[in-house]
Order: C-alpha cells, then sequence, then structure tokens
C-alpha cells in the first residue's frame, strides 16, 4: 500500500508542477532572444507570449481526456498501432514524462554519472546480481502459474546455487545452464491473453501500460529483502536498497542514452511496448521477428506453448 499511496499523490501533484519545469528551457531561450534589439524585443515579446505554453493551456490538453471512452482501456498495445489507439492518455503522459524528465535532469543523472565514476564497475556488477538473484522465487512464481515447471525449477535452481555460493552476489547458475529469465504480474497476465491497456507514463517509476502497473506493488511484497526489513528500525535500511538500486538501473543506461533521438517520448514509448510484446511472444514460443507487433487479436498457438513449458 506504500507505493500504491505514493503513486497516488505523485499523479496529484504532476499536472500542475510539470508544466512549469517541462518548459523552463524554453522559457529562458525565449527570453534570451527577446534582447537582441530594441525593435526585435518588442515583436518577440508579443510572439512569445503568443507562442509560449502556459499553465493554462496544458490544463487546455489534459481536458482533452474526458473523450477517453472505457473501450480505449481494452487495447492490447503494441508499437505498430497509432498514437490515439495504444496513447490514449498522451496528455497526461507526457506531462509526467516532462515531470520525469526534469528529476532526471538535474537530480537522478547526476547522481548516476557520479555512481559510476565513483564505484567500481565489479562492485555495481555484484550489486545488480544480489538484487537480481532476490526476485528469483517471484520469478519462479509466474512461471508456475503460466503452466511452465521446469522453467520454475531452474529459476528457484538458479535462486539456490547462487545464494548458497555466493549470497548472490556472483551468478555461477548460469554457468551451470541456468540462465535467468524474468518474470512479473503484468508479464503472466499477459501470457494468459489478458490486455495490456493502454500505455502508461508512471511518475519516477517510468514507462508501465494499465496491466503492468501493477508489478511495483506486486514485487514489492514478494522481494525477501523487503519482508527482513519490515520494520521501524529498519525502514531506512529498505528505502536505502531501493534508491541506490534505482541509480544503480540508472547508471547503466548511461552509454546508451545518447541513442534516443527526436522525439525521445514517442522513442521510449515504442521501445517499451515493443520489448513487453516480445517477452511475453517469446514464452508463447511465437516467431520472434513477428512478437514485437502483433496484432490485438492473436490466435493461440497452443503447440508452440507445449514446447516452451518444456
Amino acid at each position: 500500500m506504500r507505493h500504491l499511496n505514493f503513486l497516488c499523490v505523485s499523479l496529484l501533484s504532476i499536472s500542475f508542477s510539470a508544466p512549469v519545469f517541462a518548459q523552463q528551457d524554453d522559457v529562458e531561450s525565449n527570453t534570451q532572444d527577446a534582447n537582441v534589439s530594441d525593435i526585435e524585443t518588442a515583436n518577440t515579446d508579443s510572439s512569445v507570449e503568443a507562442k509560449k505554453p502556459s499553465h493554462f493551456q496544458s490544463l487546455k490538453e489534459l481536458k482533452e481526456l474526458k473523450n477517453v471512452r472505457a473501450k480505449d482501456f481494452k487495447v492490447n498495445a503494441n508499437a505498430a498501432q497509432s498514437d490515439d489507439v495504444k496513447d490514449p492518455l498522451q496528455p497526461l503522459n507526457r506531462e509526467i514524462y516532462a515531470f520525469n524528465d526534469m528529476l532526471d535532469r538535474n537530480i537522478v543523472r547526476p547522481i548516476a554519472v557520479q555512481y559510476k565514476e565513483k564505484v567500481p564497475d565489479d562492485v555495481r556488477s555484484s550489486y545488480s546480481l544480489f538484487r537480481k538473484n532476490l526476485i528469483e522465487p517471484w520469478n519462479a512464481v509466474n512461471q508456475l502459474v503460466q503452466g511452465r515447471p521446469l522453467r520454475a525449477l531452474k529459476s528457484l535452481g538458479r535462486f539456490t546455487v547462487n545464494t548458497v555460493t555466493s549470497l548472490g552476489l556472483a551468478d555461477p547458475a548460469r554457468r551451470l545452464g541456468m540462465p535467468t529469465e524474468e518474470e512479473s504480474l503484468g508479464t503472466t497476465l499477459g501470457y494468459w491473453g489478458v490486455p495490456s491497456g493502454p500505455y502508461l507514463m508512471l511518475p519516477i517509476l517510468g514507462p508501465s501500460t494499465l496491466r503492468n502497473s501493477l508489478d511495483t506493488v506486486a514485487e514489492g511484497y514478494a522481494n525477501p529483502l523487503n519482508h527482513v526489513m519490515d520494520n521501524n528500525d529498519q525502514q531506512g535500511l529498505m528505502w536505502s536498497n531501493t534508491v541506490v538500486g534505482g541509480i544503480n538501473t540508472r547508471s547503466r543506461l548511461l552509454d546508451v542514452e545518447d541513442v534516443l533521438q527526436g522525439d525521445k517520448y514517442a522513442a521510449i514509448r515504442d521501445i517499451y511496448l515493443q520489448r513487453l510484446n516480445y517477452n511475453i511472444a517469446q514464452k508463447k514460443g511465437q516467431d520472434a521477428a513477428e512478437a514485437s507487433f502483433i496484432d490485438d487479436e492473436t490466435d493461440d498457438q497452443d503447440d508452440s506453448d507445449t514446447e516452451n513449458s518444456q
């Protein structure tokens, strides 16, 4: 419930705070242009006022959400669909993205850069493996629900081998033929045909869908470390682990962030939906070449499911 309450409070505040930070650079740029000359100042001032996005204009865009209908939430979003199908909540999503981007540029990314420079690569790698190992039992639960018991046994085997040999700080299980396969509640629901719903940009947490927005809450309860630290004396350690985990994840994206060009919001959205559908289709044994751009209505592949479950 702590995660859910946090998200609700964030959503309520973002529609008011995001436009201010998102437009700060544009306003500064327009102000500099307005000071070129006295004549240009008079003309530029009027044009800036006419073109500058305002808080009220942002609210006007958000009011467009009233046109969203109930059937829009039943979509199975994929990257090949038009924006109005896969992303009917785009005005709100872009406001949240602007808020997240402001936090990233001013707080998260600078910390991640320092973290990567000051913390040795071996330490960062071991910490990533430790966090990934903790979620292996939850992976196994999802794989059982998906009807893939042999894969669930491999996940439990990974957890046992890595925990006993290195407390999860290394990955000897991979060398024994037990590679990791990450799961989530949203992936399991998608495996059984539950539509993803529209694309969502969550405050701080980033890209998601209506279906996968439950993952953070579910994984919070599934992580054994959260139960060990779930008392008043260790709340600080639990939240510190969460924050450092986020910084650690962000530091791993520093080398690839320059790949995104143009409309970064749209690029992030389509990459996320593409990967989401690919993961689900791969587990169902569907053709990997078509997995990222599957239609809303796909045929069941019972033979492939049976083979994949082995």
